[in-house]
């Protein structure tokens, strides 16, 4: 597996992360399935995929986690979200809520640090209050945290970025969701030296369903937007240089920028995790015509096409 560094953390991590939002949350594995997700995420470190991604609010996510991988502790970059109240009383995006998330966060995956913690998509006016940067920050300041960064998009992630108080950024970039490059942002988190990461690279393997002219698979929240948009940018007919398979395609789009650092991918499959595994290791190169010719169409049709959130 090929690594890379997270940006100013220094952190050598795999280019392939492994988003866990699928097997805690979106599709609903319960406590119970903690078999099926040690599969998946031993199968991810056997492989060389040192990058785990979760969030508070993932369900049962950091719970297995801390079931099926803790005793591997060592072997991974741990990185969660925080912000939301994750079972606890009181109010969203306040200190106390980023505070109380990170140490059930601690608890959940039992572990006594975690290498990186995002703010889990929250707008400009919570960010411009600070107080849940200053959770962060302390934090830091106690041994819990290593290293800070925002999660999210659009205006949003234009604010974190300029602000130089984030070590990482994550945000939605894929096929159908290019205004992290067209707006600039990628670039200028890439000036600042901050780790990107991208989520949602495969864009729900919408591209894939159009292509072969198949519905949609209703899962998540953004499925029909993408499905929407790919339809829409495939109907100006063949790519030039476009591989066979779509998912292939997919990831290839996001590498082929040089700003990418890791893009995380979800599954609770271990047969899905597998095949992503082998794409990224026999080495991802798009066609840059087929890179190019995906830019075209995004900028013709997709000025108004904000980033999913």
């Amino acid at each position: 597996m090929n690594t890379t560094t997270l940006g100013k953390t220094g952190i050598k991590v795999s280019v392939l992360g492994v988003g866990l939002a699928e097997i805690g949350y979106e599709l609903s594995l319960s406590a119970g399935d903690a078999k099926q997700a040690g599969d998946v995420l031993n199968k991810a470190l056997d492989s060389g995929v040192t990058f785990l991604d979760t969030a508070e609010c993932y369900s049962v996510s950091e719970e297995l986690v801390g079931q099926t991988v803790s005793h591997r502790r060592k072997e991974y970059t741990l990185a969660t979200k925080a912000g939301h109240l994750g079972g606890q009383s009181g109010k969203e995006w306040t200190y106390e809520s980023v505070a109380g998330n990170i140490n059930n966060s601690l608890k959940r995956m039992k572990t006594d640090r975690l290498d990186l913690v995002q703010l889990h998509s929250c707008g400009v006016d919570v960010l411009q209050k600070g107080d849940v940067i200053r959770a962060l920050q302390d934090a830091k300041k106690a041994g819990k945290v290593r290293f800070l960064g925002y999660s999210g998009d659009n205006e949003a992630g234009h604010w974190a970025v300029d602000s130089g108080l984030f070590d990482t950024l994550q945000t939605s970039f894929n096929l159908a969701d290019q205004q992290a490059r067209s707006s600039g942002l990628l670039k200028k988190a890439d000036a600042r030296g901050m780790g990107i990461i991208i989520k949602r690279p495969i864009g729900g393997g919408t591209w894939g369903a159009v292509r072969r002219g198949k519905e949609v698979q209703r899962v998540r929240g953004y499925d029909d937007t993408y499905f929407n948009r790919n339809s829409a940018m495939a109907k100006a007919g063949p790519v030039p240089g476009e591989p066979a398979d779509p998912v292939e395609f997919a990831l290839g789009f996001t590498f082929a920028h040089p700003e990418v650092d890791v893009a995380i991918v979800g599954t609770k499959n271990p047969a899905h995790m597998q095949s992503n595994i082998r794409l990224v290791e026999r080495g991802l190169k798009a066609d840059p015509r087929a890179v190019e010719e995906m830019h075209r169409r995004f900028d013709k049709l997709g000025k108004d096409w904000r980033q999913m959130g």
